[in-house]
């Protein structure tokens, strides 16, 4: 979950953040996320505040990633949207899509809620964090203005919830709508096929698969783990699959993640032969995945994400061929230079390259 870093200032006592200091944070982030290759990001829980320093860092020519923004809530969806999503902004690097909606905690701490017990909890079944009437209600209140949904759901009872929800929004709502699903860690294999119903863009992080999997086993114990992380059968289903990184809870490198999906291992071959190696990716796969399938999931389809004619040019110059190299050296990859709009806008020196 994103917290609110004001929030959590002001109730400290700590004044909140000045607009220099969040434009000066924007300034070192697009650093840092360039340097590893990212080149647009979707922003989980946009304020009022994030999107003034995009729109500042945008007037004076200083946003140099995409970002599709999706608010933290209903109430900020409507005070930066008004009537609607934004328009695509600054040569398609700035757009509202809609909000972030959760109907769960994270499995670590035990929020996550699951249909049966915890393994090595068997008090709870986890947390969830909005039931099923209010998320109907901020589900049809965004849909009404067009807003895109994005639902956060780890456990398999907030899943089958998130996609019930889904199922009754989508009978009132029609047209092109891409309800997410954010995470989609447990999912159920009864419910997998209710995946790719209702144009349902399912938006994953493999760098999860990799940090979480000793945490998971003992979570969900043997009997669940087969909806766990459950990629191929993700596709399977005939749903979109977004790949993402989930930074700041994980390093934004999508290397790191692009290996795990082709291995279902660790950046140090742990374990052995890949965990559920069942549910591996192609490159191929993961490859769309990071890149037209992540574009389709921000409505930014046509725009960017894919090196064709009528598209935005992003693209990257890198030391290793993720499509060729063993999973432990695409992990380690390195970006050369990134290019965001035909203009190049990060170039690694000599120093660092050594």
């Amino acid at each position: 979950m994103r917290a609110d870093p004001a929030t959590d200032l002001v109730e400290k006592g700590v004044p909140p953040p000045r607009p220099e200091d969040r434009d000066l944070a924007l300034a070192k982030a697009q650093d840092i996320l360039l340097s590893v290759g990212v080149t647009a990001i979707a922003d989980m829980g946009t304020s009022i505040e994030d999107w003034q320093s995009y729109r500042r860092a945008g007037d004076t020519g200083r946003l140099r990633i995409r970002i599709m923004g999706y608010a933290g809530g209903t109430q900020a969806m409507a005070l930066i949207g008004g009537p609607g999503p934004t328009p695509w902004l600054y040569d398609d690097k700035l757009r509202l899509n809609g909000v972030k909606l959760y109907a769960d905690g994270a499995l670590g701490s035990r929020g996550a809620s699951l249909k049966a017990p915890y393994a090595d909890a068997p008090g709870t079944k986890g947390l969830r964090i909005t039931g099923d009437t209010q998320l109907r209600n901020m589900m049809s209140r965004a849909a009404i203005d067009k807003f895109q949904v994005a639902v956060h759901a780890i456990g398999d009872e907030a899943n089958a919830a998130a996609l019930a929800a889904i199922e009754d929004m989508a009978a009132t709502y029609g047209g092109d709508r891409r309800w997410r699903i954010e995470h989609a860690q447990v999912i159920a294999p009864a419910d997998m096929a209710r995946l790719g119903r209702n144009g349902i863009v399912v938006s994953m992080q493999p760098a999860h698969q990799t940090s979480d999997r000793l945490m998971a086993e003992a979570r969900l114990g043997p009997q669940r783990l087969a909806g766990a992380y459950a990629w191929k059968s993700v596709l399977g289903s005939g749903a979109k699959l977004a790949f993402g990184s989930d930074t700041p809870v994980e390093p934004p490198n999508p290397f790191l993640g692009f290996s795990a999906a082709i291995s279902r291992q660790d950046p140090s071959g742990q374990p052995f032969g890949g965990w559920q190696p069942h549910e591996r990716l192609t490159r191929e796969e993961t490859l769309a995945a990071y890149t037209a399938g992540a574009a389709y999931a921000g409505f930014a389809d046509g725009r960017f994400g894919r090196l064709v004619k009528g598209e935005r040019a992003d693209f990257l110059l890198l030391d290793t061929d993720p499509l060729m190299a063993s999973p432990t050296q695409v992990a380690q990859t390195r970006v050369l230079e990134t290019w965001v709009n035909g203009q190049l806008v990060y170039r690694r020196s000599e120093a660092a390259t050594r």
